[in-house]
C-alpha cells in the first residue's frame, strides 16, 4: 500500500497536509498536498543581497533557448553585465537576434560552443577586455549549457556517452577552470545548473544521468576548494521542465530512436526485439509535454545564488512529486526506494 501511494504522482492523491521543521526559524513549515498541487506555505528569502549589482559581470552559458535565454534577459534586467554565451550566435538562430534586439550595453552574446578550448578562451578574453577593471575580476558564472538524450543502456552507444559528457560534463569542468581565475579576484560565484536527475538515477537516461551526477560532485570539490578563498558555489537541481524548455519533440525522439536502431548490435536487437524497443520510444513519446511550463522557480533559484550574501548549496526547483522521490531515493535504503519505483 505505501509503494502504491508513493509511486503515484500528487495530483493523483487525496489532499493531506504536511508539516516540516524550518531550521531557520525553529517553527515547522506546513506543505500542502492537494489535488492539483502541493505547495509549500513558505519560501526561501533574502537573507541580504549584494551591492552593487549594477557594477557585476556575469556569464551565462546555453542562452539561445530555455533557461540560459530567460535567464540573460533577467539578469539583464535586474541591473548586471551580462555576456549570453550562445552556441548559434555565428548562424542567427531566433534567440541570439531577440537578445541582440534589445541593443543594450550590458548585454552582450558571444560565440561560445563550450565543448571548443578555443571559443572558451577568446570569450575569456572578450569578458577581461569588457570588464572596467579585470584587476578586480568577474562576479559570476552560471554553467547552464547542456544536451540530454534517452536510451536503456544496452541501447546507447559509447559515442552518445561521450557526446553527453563533453557538453554538459567536461564542458562545465572546461569553463569553470578558464574562468575562476577572473571570479577568484572578484570572490564571486559559480552556479552549476545539473538537474533532479544528478541526485537520482532513472531508466532510459544513464547518459544524462551519469553527467549530472558528475557535476554534482565537481561541484561539491570546487566548493570545498573555493571555500577559503571567499568563492561561493551553488547547484540548481531543476525537476521537469520538458514543456517549458522544448527539450524533447516526437520528431526528435523518433529521429534519435531511428539512429539507435539503425546502429544496435544485431545480438541487442534480437535478444531485445522491435516491440519492445518501440514501446519504450512511445513512453519517452509520452513525456514530450510533461513538466512544468513556468521556468520562473529556476531563473529565481539562480538569480538567488548570484545575489544573496549567503547563498544555497543546493536549490531545487521542481514540484513536491520529485521532491519527495528524491528524498526517498536519496535518504532511505535502495532496497525501499527500489520496492516504490522499480516496475
Amino acid at each position: 500500500m505505501l509503494a502504491t501511494r508513493l509511486s503515484r504522482h500528487l495530483s493523483q492523491l487525496p489532499g493531506k497536509t504536511l508539516s516540516v521543521y524550518d531550521r531557520e526559524n525553529g517553527t515547522r513549515c506546513p506543505l500542502l498536498f492537494c489535488s492539483t498541487s502541493f505547495i509549500p506555505m513558505s519560501h526561501r528569502t533574502y537573507a541580504g543581497e549584494v551591492d552593487p549589482v549594477g557594477s557585476k559581470a556575469v556569464l551565462v552559458t546555453g542562452c539561445d533557448s530555455g533557461f540560459g535565454f530567460s535567464l540573460a534577459k533577467h539578469l539583464h534586467s535586474k541591473g548586471f553585465l551580462v555576456f549570453a554565451g550562445c552556441l548559434m550566435k555565428d548562424k542567427g538562430h531566433d534567440g541570439v537576434k531577440e537578445l541582440d534586439g534589445l541593443n543594450s550595453d550590458r548585454l552582450r552574446t558571444v560565440q561560445l560552443n563550450v565543448c571548443s578550448s578555443k571559443e572558451v578562451e577568446k570569450v575569456v578574453e572578450i569578458v577581461r577586455l569588457s570588464l572596467k577593471d579585470p584587476e578586480k575580476g568577474m562576479w559570476g558564472l552560471v554553467n547552464n549549457a547542456g544536451i540530454s538524450t534517452f536510451g536503456e543502456v544496452e541501447f546507447t552507444s559509447m559515442e552518445t556517452y561521450k557526446e553527453v559528457a563533453e557538453v554538459n560534463l567536461w564542458g562545465t569542468v572546461r569553463m569553470t577552470k578558464s574562468f575562476l581565475p577572473l571570479i577568484r579576484r572578484a570572490k564571486g560565484r559559480v552556479v552549476n545548473i545539473s538537474s533532479m536527475l544528478g541526485r537520482m538515477a532513472n531508466p532510459a537516461r544513464s547518459p544524462y544521468c551519469i553527467t549530472k551526477f558528475g557535476v554534482e560532485a565537481f561541484s561539491d570539490c570546487l566548493r570545498y576548494e573555493m571555500h577559503p578563498l571567499g568563492v561561493k558555489v551553488s547547484v540548481v537541481e531543476p525537476g521537469n521542465f520538458i514543456a517549458a524548455t522544448s527539450l524533447y519533440s516526437p520528431e526528435s525522439i523518433q529521429a534519435i530512436a531511428k539512429k539507435m536502431w539503425d546502429e544496435l548490435p544485431e545480438v541487442v536487437r534480437k535478444d531485445y526485439g522491435k516491440k519492445y524497443f518501440d514501446e519504450k520510444i512511445a513512453k519517452m513519446e509520452t513525456y514530450c509535454n510533461s513538466g512544468s511550463t513556468d521556468t520562473s522557480p529556476v531563473i529565481n533559484a539562480v538569480t538567488h545564488a548570484l545575489t544573496a550574501t549567503t547563498p544555497y548549496t543546493r536549490y531545487h526547483p521542481m514540484d513536491y512529486y520529485w521532491w519527495l522521490r528524491m528524498q526517498i531515493m536519496t535518504h532511505l535504503p535502495g532496497a525501499i526506494s527500489d520496492m516504490i519505483y522499480i516496475r
